[in-house]
């Protein structure tokens, strides 16, 4: 069976769309480890100390869970 043949949209080099390759489908599996390795997810510790963010949280499932609806 033969994988399709994509061309990367960063460096332009052909390579072959495997199942299960990580990152994006159009990049090839170099450009994707240069991506992933310069943005690394925010640690779940960070969430939880961004007091800003949990209020606006808050206030939002409020809004979603007790608006009336005219």
């Amino acid at each position: 069976m033969s994988f399709p043949i994509k061309t990367c949209v960063v460096c332009g080099e052909e390579f072959e769309l495997k199942p299960g390759k990580p990152g994006f489908a159009n990049r090839c599996p170099e450009c994707s480890e240069e991506d992933s390795a310069d943005a690394g997810p925010k640690s779940p510790e960070g969430w939880k100390s961004d007091k800003g963010a949990n209020a606006a949280r808050r206030e939002a499932m409020r809004n979603l869970l007790y608006r009336k609806d005219s």
